[in-house]
Protein backbone atom coordinates (compact mmCIF):
# COMPACT_ATOMS: atom_id res chain seq x y z
CA UNK A 1 0.00 0.00 0.00
CA UNK A 2 1.45 3.33 -0.98
CA UNK A 3 2.10 6.01 1.65
CA UNK A 4 -0.43 8.35 0.02
CA UNK A 5 -3.23 5.82 0.36
CA UNK A 6 -2.34 5.28 4.00
CA UNK A 7 -2.35 9.01 4.60
CA UNK A 8 -5.72 9.37 2.89
CA UNK A 9 -7.18 6.53 4.95
CA UNK A 10 -5.83 8.03 8.16
CA UNK A 11 -7.14 11.48 7.26
CA UNK A 12 -10.56 10.01 6.55
CA UNK A 13 -10.38 8.14 9.84
CA UNK A 14 -9.45 11.36 11.64
CA UNK A 15 -12.31 13.24 9.98
CA UNK A 16 -14.85 10.54 10.89
CA UNK A 17 -13.59 10.43 14.46
CA UNK A 18 -13.77 14.22 14.75
CA UNK A 19 -17.34 14.24 13.43
CA UNK A 20 -18.22 11.60 16.00
CA UNK A 21 -16.66 13.55 18.86
CA UNK A 22 -18.41 16.76 17.82
CA UNK A 23 -21.70 14.88 17.56
CA UNK A 24 -21.32 13.39 21.04
CA UNK A 25 -20.59 16.78 22.59
CA UNK A 26 -23.15 18.88 20.71
CA UNK A 27 -26.20 16.68 20.20
CA UNK A 28 -28.95 16.24 22.75
CA UNK A 29 -30.73 13.24 21.21
CA UNK A 30 -29.62 9.91 22.69
CA UNK A 31 -29.97 8.06 19.39
CA UNK A 32 -27.77 10.62 17.62
CA UNK A 33 -25.15 10.40 20.36
CA UNK A 34 -25.26 6.63 20.10
CA UNK A 35 -24.72 6.79 16.33
CA UNK A 36 -21.79 9.17 16.82
CA UNK A 37 -20.14 6.69 19.18
CA UNK A 38 -20.56 4.00 16.53
CA UNK A 39 -19.04 6.38 13.96
CA UNK A 40 -16.01 6.84 16.21
CA UNK A 41 -15.61 3.06 16.53
CA UNK A 42 -15.71 2.70 12.75
CA UNK A 43 -13.13 5.47 12.38
CA UNK A 44 -10.78 3.58 14.68
CA UNK A 45 -11.43 0.41 12.68
CA UNK A 46 -10.44 2.22 9.49
CA UNK A 47 -7.19 3.33 11.13
CA UNK A 48 -6.50 -0.24 12.27
CA UNK A 49 -7.01 -1.50 8.72
CA UNK A 50 -4.76 1.21 7.26
CA UNK A 51 -1.95 0.42 9.68
CA UNK A 52 -2.42 -3.30 9.15
CA UNK A 53 -2.06 -2.87 5.39
CA UNK A 54 0.92 -0.54 5.83
CA UNK A 55 2.84 -2.97 8.02
CA UNK A 56 1.83 -6.01 5.98
CA UNK A 57 0.34 -8.11 8.76
CA UNK A 58 -3.13 -9.22 9.81
CA UNK A 59 -3.07 -8.16 13.45
CA UNK A 60 -5.00 -4.95 12.80
CA UNK A 61 -7.65 -6.80 10.84
CA UNK A 62 -8.07 -9.34 13.65
CA UNK A 63 -8.42 -6.46 16.10
CA UNK A 64 -11.12 -4.93 13.87
CA UNK A 65 -13.05 -8.21 14.08
CA UNK A 66 -13.03 -8.00 17.88
CA UNK A 67 -13.99 -4.31 17.87
CA UNK A 68 -16.93 -5.06 15.56
CA UNK A 69 -18.04 -7.87 17.87
CA UNK A 70 -17.94 -5.60 20.90
CA UNK A 71 -19.70 -2.82 18.94
CA UNK A 72 -22.52 -5.19 17.98
CA UNK A 73 -23.00 -6.23 21.59
CA UNK A 74 -22.82 -2.61 22.70
CA UNK A 75 -25.43 -1.63 20.12
CA UNK A 76 -27.84 -4.32 21.29
CA UNK A 77 -27.46 -3.51 24.98
CA UNK A 78 -27.38 0.25 24.40
CA UNK A 79 -30.55 0.27 22.32
CA UNK A 80 -32.31 -1.89 24.88
CA UNK A 81 -31.37 0.56 27.63
CA UNK A 82 -32.44 3.53 25.50
CA UNK A 83 -35.82 1.94 24.76
CA UNK A 84 -36.34 1.06 28.41
CA UNK A 85 -35.55 4.56 29.63
CA UNK A 86 -37.64 6.12 26.85
CA UNK A 87 -40.67 4.13 27.98
CA UNK A 88 -40.35 5.60 31.47
CA UNK A 89 -39.27 9.17 30.65
CA UNK A 90 -41.11 9.72 27.32
CA UNK A 91 -38.17 11.68 25.89
CA UNK A 92 -34.87 11.06 24.12
CA UNK A 93 -33.13 14.13 25.52
CA UNK A 94 -29.71 13.43 27.03
CA UNK A 95 -30.34 15.73 29.99
CA UNK A 96 -33.40 13.72 31.00
CA UNK A 97 -31.23 10.60 31.27
CA UNK A 98 -28.65 12.16 33.58
CA UNK A 99 -30.11 10.48 36.64
CA UNK A 100 -30.40 6.74 36.88
CA UNK A 101 -33.39 7.01 39.23
CA UNK A 102 -36.81 6.10 37.83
Amino acid sequence: MSPTLIQHALLLSLALFAIGVVGVFLRRNVITVFMCVELMLNAVNLAFIAFSRAWGNLEGQVLVFFVLTVAAAEAAVGLAIIISIHRHKDTLDVDAFSLMKW
